[in-house]
């Protein structure tokens, strides 16, 4: 091992933290261009090994000066938390340890990291103490193993084992999702061999959430064959919340598989002033949600939770001779959960940030992304442009004119460098994009990006 190890990696660590302390002072979008990062990236490839600390030094120089500040408090951009004091010095600490969180025999502290962690996460979301949880890379990987999960039990109840012998010849599986699902579940259904065309949409309310009964009636006009219903915590565009307490028995009456993809609104679970929004949401099958949004931790970290351990285990877990202590327990962790078979310990950013906060400090962190997503509406409204949706969560709508007019906006927001936001089309219309949920983000930094984008509306 050579001599200078620490000082190298002192000399990263101390890198990374000069740049979260400076990074709410800097334009949020970079002003370099492809072409420069390009030439500082590239050239030959060296024919001689050069000393890790010149490749630190070369990375630095060549890397920052194309950082986008989503890790800074004014980052509004898609819904991107920053990650926490103590979950970004444990992520550093897991690659640093260099754990491949595949099965307890690989890595006993990783699989402890995750039954702690996933135990706590239960409690704070509301979900059955004895679901499984496996740590994924994010809401793509949660909805899509969800969603094979229950492709495999609607299946198994018809009498097909889909995991022995395919799609071919299969029952039909039908797939119930909400008109304003996020695009994930379209690329998972691709995914798991069941094509688009399976997805039999639901239309919603005014604020983008399912609609009951319009639910009732899709379900009950196709065949009464196996059927896999999602719903949704948290729109992505106004952070509408469907009704699961009514709407996860109307699905299960008809015998259908309930995943409820909870990307960032399942953690309103955890603030007593907004758990109403997820009423029922412990009535469901399985659940998807990313910890590197609302929890604050680095990515990547996604969530999925199973009502049937069992079952979640034997739709993802494999069997190999080389692959000593897999599945060895009914208490499964680690590989048999997730797709991914070489993975780094998330747990234990996972396990470090729930440290850090507490129940109380999550509540906390909830609550203030939602009051200063309040405030940006009221600020931005003030000043004459259009808030769209009805502020529930952390999302804001604004609407400054055609869509022509929209994305000049939103490009001189960007340029301006105070914040970054999006742009998204909604019922139609062309809408600036609003997400809150760093746990940095101040009043001061809402009002300073709200007359940055007040600027921007007026041209």
């Amino acid at each position: 091992m050579p001599a200078d190890l620490p000082l190298l990696f002192a000399r990263a660590a101390q890198v990374a933290a000069d740049y979260r302390h400076r990074v709410g002072g800097l334009p949020v979008q970079p002003s370099t261009g492809r072409a420069e990062l390009d030439k500082a990236f590239g050239g030959p490839l060296p024919s001689d090994p050069t000393p890790a600390a010149e490749v630190v030094d070369k990375l630095v120089a060549a890397a920052e000066p194309g950082l986008v500040g989503t890790v800074g408090p004014r980052y509004f951009g898609f819904v991107i938390g920053g990650s926490s004091p103590a979950a970004a010095a444990a992520d550093l600490l897991a690659v640093g340890w260099d754990q491949c969180a595949y099965n307890e025999v690989l890595s006993p502290a990783a699989a402890a990291a995750e039954r702690a962690a996933g135990g706590w996460l239960k409690e704070l979301l509301h979900l059955p103490g004895s679901a499984s949880t496996g740590f994924v890379t994010g809401a793509q990987a949660a909805n899509t193993v969800g969603l094979a999960i229950g492709r495999n039990k609607v299946l198994a109840e018809s009498g097909w084992d889909v995991a022995r012998d395919g799609l071919a010849g299969a029952p039909r599986v039908r797939v119930v999702a909400s008109e304003e699902r996020h695009a994930t579940i379209d690329r998972a259904v691709q995914l798991l061999g069941l094509g688009t065309a399976s997805i039999e949409t639901v239309g919603t309310d005014g604020n983008g959430a399912i609609d009951l009964n319009t639910l009732r009636g899709v379900l009950d006009r196709g065949d009464a064959g196996p059927t896999v219903v999602c719903l949704q915590l948290g729109n992505v565009n106004t952070g509408a919340c469907d009704d699961l307490r009514s709407a996860v028995p109307i699905a299960h009456e008809r015998g259908a598989w309930v995943h409820v993809d909870g990307a960032f609104g399942l953690w309103a679970a955890a603030s007593a002033r907004h758990a109403h929004l997820v009423e029922g949401v412990e009535l469901a099958d399985s659940w998807g949600t990313d910890a590197h949004k609302w929890l604050n931790v680095p990515y990547d970290c996604g969530l999925v939770f199973c009502v049937d351990p069992g079952l979640h285990a034997a739709t993802m877990s494999y069997r190999a001779p080389y692959l000593s202590g897999s599945g060895a327990t009914s208490d499964f962790v680690l590989g048999d959960l997730t797709p991914e078979s070489s993975r780094r310990a998330r747990g234990f950013a996972v396990w470090a940030a729930l440290q850090e906060l507490g129940s109380s400090g999550v509540a906390a962190l909830v609550e203030r992304s939602c009051a200063l997503a309040r405030r940006m509406a009221d600020r931005l409204a003030a000043g004459g442009v259009e808030i769209v949706n009805d502020v529930v969560l952390n999302q804001v709508l604004v609407g400054v004119g055609d869509e022509e007019e929209t994305d000049s906006a939103i490009g001189r927001i960007q340029r301006d460098g105070t914040c970054w936001v999006g742009g998204t089309t909604w019922q139609g219309r062309r809408l600036i994009r609003v997400s809150v949920s760093n746990a940095t983000t101040t009043d001061r930094d809402i009002d300073l990006s709200a007359d940055a984008i007040l600027r921007a509306a007026r041209g």
